[in-house]
């Protein structure tokens, strides 16, 4: 039985690095999701990292374990506060915001 990882791309106020982003598990691109949008993608038990990617502006990497009929739950969204905006020209890791719920 499949555990499933389950993603909400919402915040408080406005999102400064907009568009898609796409859903990384274990360094392999299975989802993509907009603004406002909640996704579930079915995943095999196990150990997984996460990652959120939008052209060269990513998340940092947060890993995971699940078991059989799980559920996962992360939130993300992209930088809200412009200095954080600006700081992920210099180090793109900033640019979006990825937590476990």
């Amino acid at each position: 039985m499949a555990a499933t990882l389950k993603l909400v791309r919402e915040g408080l106020g406005i999102e400064l690095r907009r568009g898609t982003f796409h859903v990384l598990v274990d360094t392999n691109d299975v989802a993509s999701i907009e603004w406002k949008e909640a996704i579930e993608v079915p995943i095999e038990p196990g150990h997984h990292t996460l990652q959120i990617k939008a052209g060269r502006y990513t998340s940092r990497i947060r890993s995971f374990d699940t078991a059989a009929g799980e559920i996962v739950d992360f939130r993300c969204n992209g930088a809200r506060i412009w200095p954080l905006y600006v700081a992920s020209i210099v180090k793109p890791d900033l640019a979006i915001s990825l937590k476990r719920e």
